[in-house]
């Protein structure tokens, strides 16, 4: 019987999810990149520990430091760059391969330390990026903004459970010179490097086409929480922007020209809600109505009251209404009353 490593079998799923990232029209190269050295330090592992070519340790720590930068770079693309770190300090993330790479012949013995470091100090950075929820994924349209932060959170705790399996082959080896190595590197691989590939490719997903033309944001930051919500709600009704599938908290600072996070300030306040609940509780209210006073498809009204998937729309719309969306039509045009008094506390 062939023997097949159960890293190498990560790998391939990896390489399917790549796969399928690349052919979206625009695909994510930050998280493109991000499931690509999943799949080659799957691999690595595979020779490592499956087929003992002893040379690749040399190769895997190298690898494995260049995983934590690259998730923090990944998710911060869902972040505008006026609310992220200054670009003249991206260099900083090589200082993790170089480290390591310093290490190999000055200190080997410290190289697990270091990656425990690095990976929990990431996981950590990834954190604070989305420790506003939702809103702070502002670069993420509004029916992904949730699962995007959901994947976020996920990416972070993988980053500490690969900090955790390291420290547990490290301890390994001072105990049993490395017996139980190979199970749990792979095991690790498995929980790690595909919960890393699955959060990307559910991110990615999230992430909005770029426009041709950016138009500039408005400077001032005076005006009151109740004229906020007024013109975001007369860009909704009006100019019917909640029906841009890529509408993100960003552009719709752009448009509105108001500062992404006064938006969000007032919305919060005053909705008592995130941005991306607000964006979508009002898309579900325009669903309903189409749903209640026109004969169009299920799909017809998704994609006319601005989702993309069937999924979110679905999810929002049972979050909403509790109800399916045929099942709402069918209850709405039986019981009219009951119903759109209902939905109106809901979006409210």
């Amino acid at each position: 019987m062939i023997f097949v490593p159960l890293p190498f079998v990560v790998a391939l799923l990896l390489l399917i999810l790549l796969g399928r990232m690349l052919r979206a029209e625009r695909p994510s190269r930050p998280f493109l990149a991000l499931v690509g050295l999943c799949a080659l330090q799957s691999v690595f592992i595979g020779l490592r520990w499956g087929y003992d070519i002893t040379a690749l340790r040399y190769v895997l720590p190298v690898v494995a430091s260049c995983l934590p930068p690259l998730v923090l770079t990944s998710f911060r693309s869902l972040i505008h760059r006026g609310t992220g770190d200054a670009n003249g300090f991206r260099w900083l993330h090589a200082a993790p391969p170089a480290l390591v790479l310093a290490l190999l012949p000055l200190a080997p013995r410290l190289i697990d330390a270091a990656l425990i470091v690095i990976f929990v100090g990431y996981a950590l950075a990834v954190l604070d990026l989305g420790r506003a929820g939702p809103d702070a994924l502002d670069e993420a349209r509004f029916d992904g903004a949730v699962a995007a932060h959901r994947a976020l959170v996920i990416a972070a705790l993988s980053l500490c459970l690969s900090a955790f399996f390291d420290f547990a082959v490290f301890m390994d080896f001072e105990w049993s010179r490395g017996k139980n190595a190979a199970f749990l590197v792979s095991n690790a691989n498995f929980l790690g490097l595909l919960l890393i590939g699955l959060t990307a490719i559910v991110a990615a997903r999230a992430r909005a086409e770029p426009v041709a033309a950016v138009e500039a944001a408005a400077t001032y930051a005076t005006a009151q929480d109740r004229q906020v919500l007024d013109r975001i709600h007369k860009l909704l009704v009006e100019q019917k922007l909640s029906r841009d599938e890529n509408l993100t908290l960003s552009r719709l600072a752009r448009r509105a020209g108001v500062p992404a996070r006064q938006i969000s300030g007032a919305v919060n306040r005053l909705a008592g809600k995130n941005v991306s609940r607000y964006i979508n509780d009002f898309r579900i209210a325009e669903a309903c109505r189409l749903l209640r006073d026109t004969d169009m498809s299920v799909t017809a009204v998704m994609l006319e009251s601005g989702f993309q998937t069937k999924s979110n729309f679905n999810r929002e719309f049972r979050r909403v209404t509790a109800a399916s969306p045929a099942g709402w039509r069918e209850k709405a045009r039986s019981e009219p009353l009951a119903v759109i008094t209902r939905v109106g506390a809901e979006g409210a």
